[in-house]
This record gives C-alpha cells, sequence and structure tokens, in this order.
C-alpha cells in the first residue's frame, strides 16, 4: 500500500510505516492542485493543519482507504465527504495536550510579568523596572472555557499554584471531576466577569465561531487577560483589537488567529498583546508523540 505525507511529522512516524512494508512518498509542501492530480495513486494520506483534504480531493482519491490527521483537530478534513466514502478518518487527539497546557501557563506568566514588554526594552538598552510592576498567579481567578483534557490539565497546574478555578462548558461536568480540580462549573457570563485570566479550549465549527466577541468582551475585567489556543475564529478579532485598543481588557495572548498566518495590522502592532505562530504543539515530545500514534492508528484502518 502506498502512503502520502503531505505535510512535515517526526521521522520516526515515517520509518514505523516503513518497517510495516508501506510505500511512503514524502511530499511535505505539496500544493493542493498537486495532490489533487496524484491522490488517486495512494491508499493513504497522512496530513497535519497546512494540508486541507476537501471534498474535491476525496473524490479525486480513486484509491484512498484512510487519513491520518497528526494532531487534534480535524477541521481540515471533510468529515462527511470521507464518510461517505467510507474512508476511515483518524489523528491522535491527546498528543498535543501537555505541551499547549505549558504554552497556556508559559502566557499567563508572561502576560502578568509583562515578560515580553521587560525583554524588548532591556535590550533596547532601557532600564524600566519600576515600570513593569506585574501580578501574582496566586489567589487569581482563571476561567477555563472548555473542559476538556486540555482544559483540565490547564486548571490542575493553576489549582498547584494557588489559582481558584471557574469552568464553563457545553456539558454538564461531574461533580466528582469537578471536585478533583476544586473547580466550579458556572455560565460563560459569569467566567467572564469573574476570572482574571479566561483560557479558551474549545473546538472549531459553527457552534464557537466567535464565540468571544464585543459583547463577551465587555463583560471582562478591565484587568483581566484572555489567552487563546484553541481556534482562531473562537475570538472576534476586530473585536478583541477594539478591546485591547481602548483598555477594555489589560491583554490577550493568542496561539491562534482567524487568518493564519495573521493579517490583521491593527492586530500587529498592539503591544498588549502576545502572538505566537500556533506553536501550541511544537515540542520535539509532542509531534513524535503525534506521529506515531496517528501512524500507528492509520496502519490499523488500514488493516480492517
Amino acid at each position: 500500500m502506498k502512503v502520502l505525507v503531505c505535510d512535515p511529522i517526526d521521522e520516526e512516524g515515517i520509518k514505523m510505516l516503513k518497517e510495516k512494508g508501506f510505500e511512503v512518498d514524502y511530499k511535505p509542501s505539496i500544493t493542493a492542485q498537486e495532490l489533487k492530480n496524484t491522490v488517486a495513486s495512494y491508499d493513504a494520506l497522512l496530513v497535519r493543519s497546512r494540508t486541507k483534504v476537501t471534498k474535491e480531493i476525496i473524490e479525486a482519491g480513486k484509491n484512498l482507504k484512510a487519513i491520518g490527521r497528526a494532531g487534534v483537530g480535524l477541521d481540515n478534513i471533510d468529515l462527511d465527504a470521507a464518510k461517505a466514502k467510507g474512508i476511515k478518518v483518524v489523528n491522535a487527539p491527546e498528543s498535543l495536550t501537555q505541551s499547549v497546557i505549558e504554552l497556556v501557563i508559559g502566557f499567563m506568566v508572561a502576560l502578568s510579568r509583562y515578560i515580553c514588554k521587560a525583554d524588548k526594552t532591556t535590550k533596547e538598552g532601557k532600564w524600566l523596572k519600576t515600570e513593569f510592576i506585574g501580578h501574582e498567579l496566586y489567589g487569581k481567578t482563571l476561567g477555563v472555557v472548555g473542559f476538556g483534557r486540555i482544559g483540565r490539565g490547564v486548571a490542575k497546574v493553576a489549582r498547584s499554584i494557588g489559582m481558584k478555578i471557574l469552568v464553563y462548558d457545553v456539558v454538564q461536568v461531574e461533580e466528582k471531576t469537578l471536585s478533583e480540580y476544586d473547580a466550579k462549573q458556572v455560565s460563560l457570563e459569569e467566567v467572564l466577569k469573574n476570572s482574571d485570566f479566561v483560557t479558551l479550549h474549545v473546538p472549531g465549527g459553527p457552534q464557537t465561531y466567535h464565540l468571544i466577541d464585543i459583547s463577551k468582551l465587555k463583560l471582562m475585567k478591565p484587568s483581566a487577560f484572555l489567552i487563546n489556543t484553541s481556534r482562531g475564529n473562537v475570538i472576534k478579532e476586530d473585536d478583541l483589537v477594539y478591546a485591547l485598543k481602548s483598555k477594555m481588557i489589560a491583554g490577550a495572548a493568542l496561539d491562534v488567529f482567524e487568518v493564519e498566518p495573521p493579517a490583521n495590522k491593527e492586530l500587529l502592532s498592539l503591544d498588549n498583546v502576545i502572538l505566537t505562530p500556533h506553536i501550541g504543539g511544537e515540542t520535539f515530545e509532542a509531534q513524535r508523540l503525534a506521529a506515531t500514534l496517528t501512524v500507528s492508528r492509520l496502519i490499523e484502518a488500514l488493516k480492517q
């Protein structure tokens, strides 16, 4: 069987496929048109987030039996089209958990202690020690929007350093689980009103599209910070820019954007927001785990 790897993945995943006897073509910069023209030759595709496996691609894949997404979300794959053709889709949602958790905690510390500004000005030859009086995380309230694997992991670390935890989720979290994190489940509005930090951990899709807009941002404390490592369009970017410029909230940290790379020049010009290029899962450990877990599941899918 032939597998086309469309995005960069850890070499351990490639090695696993070859050891199991698969013929592997590694084309990590393949274009959409090139993929459409060649997909018919392959039994399986292995992608990350860059490659979009559209209905058009799937229909052109005459021999496709499985698609592997080395990572969490599946929003770059047309699942309905795949299901209609009996193509199995596998991923590794647990692989990036620890990596994203640690990035969120890093964002919280960087925001509360003005680390990015302090670094920049010190390198410019300035010594602005008294201008960077920050806040401790201890005793502050963290609002976790989406209490899945990553949200719970962030809550666990935050609780260990003395933060209070508020949770919003569309499903009722069991009392036993909430008690494990000493957390309280409340409405989204209550999370936004009462939290010093709000971190977003919800999937993409119509239900969460622009979940955070100007009406929600107005509920937040002027001293609060917003963190997004989930999906870019969960936040209405223009509204966030207005909130940051008008000091409606103190700051934000974004690892994901409505358009990637980000095209909002106003957002890029602000000094009270930390922006990173979708690096939530970009650790050596996470990428190796994503590759090996996805490949093992892809191999199983192809055996069936």
